[in-house]
Parts: structure tokens; C-alpha cells; sequence
């Protein structure tokens, strides 16, 4: 008797896969994530390395190679983040907390500010991500952008509680694209505010910094003579990194 077993699959690897998901029959209906991922490779030779770099999430959460799933867990496999499940046109992820968004809807500086500005904040910081037309001499015609939505609305807002407990009375607020974003819009807003400035620009940075290291939203870049998937560019990529240095 076997069990089956469903990945799901973004970005590049659905690409390379030829699909949304990746399914294995096993005898087994639980494995430490590592194993999964060595039955992946082995259904799935070709690609073993993609495999192997990748991370696995599960229930929405990353989880790190010894760790056990399980069959019926709702299981993704994730490549380096550049910071899915597709949102109907005019939906978005995260409305029962309007701080935190992904949304195929352009996005609104204002209305990002509007929530975190607060009585007892002195100062608010915007930062603006848009889409460049060149980079190192090659010219991009647009981005196209895809995200594990529930996950990616769980990071934005773990990371708005990271922020609040590292620089205490601080609110943050994050949205980002999905879709086509074209040259010169924007593709993401991070708002901040706190007591005094300083708080301001260290929470600003910090917010985009971990948004690229632990967010499963993706970019593709479109150009005149090809496209191709970005991952972070920040060195190795490990979105556990930080959890298990705080262990």
C-alpha cells in the first residue's frame, strides 16, 4: 500500500517541474523533511540540485530538513525568495490586518503611511521599491512576480512583530505586487513609524532586508531577449538562518 504525496511548486521550479505541484506515491506517510526531498530527487532526477538548494514549507511555515511532515500536511517546496496560489483579479491576502498585503492591485504610498501613523510616533519612514529599466547594461521591459499568498502575508507579518520587539513602539506596515509590475511602478511599500527617527531608519532597512531573505514572493525579469527568475542575490539563501542563531 502507498501513500500519496503532493508538493506544491513556485516560480522557477514550477517551471522546470512543468507544473504547479509534484507528486510521489510512497509507502510511508511520514518523512523528516530531508527524506521528502530525497524522494524528490530520486522521482525527479534532473532536478536533484534545484531540490537540494530548495526550502520546504509546511502548513504555510518553513521547516527545516530534519523536522517530520506529513502526507496530509499542506507541503510546498520553495526556491530563494526576491523579495502560488493565484488570487482572483480585484482579491487580496491579508485584509483582516490591512498592514500587511499581497495584491495583483497597484499600491498606494498614502495608504500604506495611513497605517502606522500613530499619536505617540514622532516619525514615519517610506520606503518605495519600483521597477528599474536597466540593470549592469540590460534592459528590462517589466517584472512579473508571483507569491505563496498565505505564507507570504504570515511573513510580512512576522516580521512587523520582529520589528516591534526589537525596537519597542514601532508599526510597521507592508504590501506587495504580485503580477505584472511594469518599469517605473511600484512593486513594494514598507511604512514605519516610530517614538524617535532613528528607530525610523534602522526598522526601514531591517524590513526589506528579512522581506528578501524569508518571503515567498518571487520576481521574474522580463527583457528584450529573454526572461529569467531572481532569486534574493544576498549570498546563501536560508530563511531559518536567524530563528536557529536565536535558538
Amino acid at each position: 500500500m502507498t501513500v500519496k504525496w503532493n508538493v506544491r511548486l513556485f516560480a522557477g521550479l514550477a517551471d522546470r517541474f512543468g507544473g504547479p505541484s509534484a507528486e510521489l506515491e510512497l509507502p510511508e506517510d511520514e518523512l523528516t523533511v530531508g527524506q521528502l526531498k530525497d524522494a524528490l530527487a530520486a522521482r525527479y532526477p534532473a532536478h536533484a540540485q534545484l531540490i537540494a538548494a530548495a526550502f520546504m514549507a509546511r502548513n504555510q511555515a518553513y521547516a527545516a530538513d530534519g523536522e517530520p511532515v506529513r502526507a496530509d500536511d499542506e507541503l510546498a517546496l520553495l526556491p530563494p525568495v526576491s523579495g502560488g496560489e493565484d488570487e482572483p483579479a480585484g482579491n487580496t491576502a491579508g485584509d483582516a490586518d490591512a498592514r500587511y498585503r499581497v495584491t495583483p492591485e497597484p499600491l498606494s504610498v498614502e495608504a500604506v503611511t495611513a497605517q502606522v501613523i500613530v499619536p505617540n510616533n514622532g516619525a514615519a519612514l517610506t520606503f518605495t521599491g519600483t521597477t528599474r529599466e536597466w540593470t549592469h547594461g540590460q534592459r528590462t521591459v517589466r517584472l512579473e512576480y508571483e507569491a505563496y499568498v498565505p505564507m507570504a502575508v504570515k511573513t510580512l507579518r512576522q516580521i512587523g512583530d520582529e520589528i516591534a520587539e526589537r525596537w519597542p513602539g514601532t508599526a510597521c506596515a507592508i504590501w506587495h505586487r504580485t503580477g505584472v509590475v511594469d518599469i517605473a511602478e511600484i512593486s513594494v511599500v514598507i511604512a514605519v513609524s516610530s517614538p524617535h527617527r532613528e528607530g525610523c531608519y534602522e526598522a526601514s532597512r531591517y524590513a526589506i532586508e528579512r522581506l528578501k531573505q524569508i518571503v515567498p514572493i518571487w520576481k521574474r525579469e522580463i527583457w528584450e531577449d529573454g526572461s529569467e527568475w531572481k532569486g534574493h542575490q544576498q549570498g546563501p539563501w536560508d530563511p531559518l538562518a536567524q530563528a536557529r542563531s536565536e535558538a
